[in-house]
């Protein structure tokens, strides 16, 4: 999917005045091009992260949903691994949505694959089923006024978190949404409605601004 890559002609500065945070979105593979319009949409500076050096002067930063293996080793040949770890462990705020969930988590029930480990969680790849088992479900989120639509393609869910997470929404006993000091996940596609409440929960309440 192509993307847009870093406009600086944006002008959407409605929110953030002229100094506007940026926020970054791993754009190797999946639907980041979605998250970048959304993100400039509500007046960030918002960039596609290809290269360590993309990752320079970030706000935050977004994995957004694909394929998580794919995405897990076009991350490790570019050095993007070590890179977003050092970007989240010195309190670089992080949010994965679907795939970008995956690789958050620290260990996956499926075949071994790269993670990123960012989140003390045990994750179910494809928990809801393949992609013909896709559905949307209406959410009760915790701190949302009023349920969000989640739309769940090839969803993962936790199994299990650590402490010091946060859990935001559950589909019976599957963790959907979580959060940590710096961190937010995501099983569902925020990206693909028209309700930005979960790009703005991470712009105010994860990233600070």
């Amino acid at each position: 999917m192509a993307g847009n890559g870093d406009t600086n002609s944006d002008t959407s500065g409605a929110v953030f005045g002229d100094e506007r945070p940026k926020i970054g979105v791993l754009a190797l593979q999946g639907d980041f091009a979605e998250h970048l319009n959304i993100l400039r949409g509500l007046g960030v500076r918002a960039v596609e992260v290809r290269t360590l050096e993309d990752l320079a002067g970030l706000n935050g930063l977004i994995v957004p949903g694909g394929e998580s293996t794919t995405i897990g080793k076009m991350m490790l040949s570019s050095g993007l691994s070590d890179g977003i770890r050092s970007f989240f462990y010195k309190g670089g705020p992080v949010w994965g949505t679907c795939a970008g969930m995956v690789l958050a988590a620290s260990a996956t029930t499926g075949p071994r694959q790269p993670l990123l480990a960012l989140m003390p969680a045990l994750v179910e790849r494809n928990g809801f089923g393949r992609q013909v088992h896709s559905f949307e479900a209406e959410l009760d989120v915790e701190g949302f006024d009023g349920a969000f639509t989640g739309v769940f393609i090839r969803a993962p869910f936790f199994e299990s978190v650590g402490p010091g997470i946060e859990v935001l929404s559950r589909i019976e006993e599957k963790v959907v949404a979580a959060r940590g000091d710096n961190i937010l996940v995501t099983a569902f596609h925020p990206e693909l409605t028209d309700d930005v409440r979960f790009h703005e929960y991470f712009l105010r309440e994860v990233c600070d601004l």
